[in-house]
């Protein structure tokens, strides 16, 4: 097995097994403990987490070719709809301990797993909180780098704008994972793609838009430039 570089963006890797297929991967910031019960693998000395497509949407993202990854090592990010920290742990082993990823759930089942996830990793702060109202976590979360949504919601794309607009510096960048099926489930997901781009495209750039079939069904990764 060895461990490749992604050709693009920074700590992110290929690992080539043994039986030359190749996996996405993350470098464990928090060594010997899984999250999800991924695959921790050895290398040099140097412990990597496979990243499953399947069960993350930024990582299927990246497997189908994204163009650009503002997530990045030192980076700021307000991640909204973390969840129990599946994809959010994967950005924290990218930005390491000069970043920081403000992990925003509002369930209260899936948080008790994310907060044994953000005790175990410095970089992470859990903030329990409906992302609909940015301003009640004003005071715990400073300007971002970039601003990542995963929130399956018919205003989902609502919810990212009103957060970039309070917490995104001019040139900062946000995610968005769009569910076509939380929308409306009576048109078809690449027509409400196109209107959910509209509506995006009033306040911030797309820089790339992914289409994520076969690993997630109706759902789509743009993202965005303020």
């Amino acid at each position: 097995m060895k461990a490749i570089e992604h050709e693009r963006f920074k700590s992110v890797y290929w690992i080539e097994l043994d039986d030359g297929t190749r996996k996405l991967a993350t470098i464990n910031l928090d060594r010997h403990n899984q999250v999800y019960g991924e695959r921790l693998i050895e290398i040099n000395g140097v412990e990597y987490r496979l990243w499953d497509p399947y069960r993350s949407k930024l990582a299927a993202a990246i497997v189908k070719n994204l163009k650009e990854n503002p997530i990045a090592p030192g980076r700021q990010v307000l991640y909204l709809g973390a969840a129990s920290g599946t994809t959010s742990s994967h950005v924290s082993d990218i930005v390491g301990l000069n970043g920081c990823v403000y992990c925003v759930e509002i369930s209260s089942r899936p948080i008790r797993d994310l907060l044994r996830v953000c005790a175990r990793r410095k970089n992470m702060l859990p903030i329990l909180a409906d992302a609909r109202q940015p301003h009640s976590y004003c005071s715990l979360v400073k300007k971002v780098d970039v601003v990542y949504q995963d929130i399956a919601q018919p205003d989902q794309t609502d919810i990212l704008l009103a957060n970039a607009r309070i917490f995104l510096p001019e040139g900062g960048f946000a995610m968005l994972s769009l569910k076509a099926r939380s929308i409306d489930v009576t048109k078809e997901p690449r027509e409400i793609f196109r209107n959910e781009m509209e509506k995006l495209e009033r306040e911030m750039e797309i820089i790339d838009a992914k289409i994520l079939d076969p690993y997630e069904k109706d759902h789509a990764m743009f993202v965005l430039k303020k």
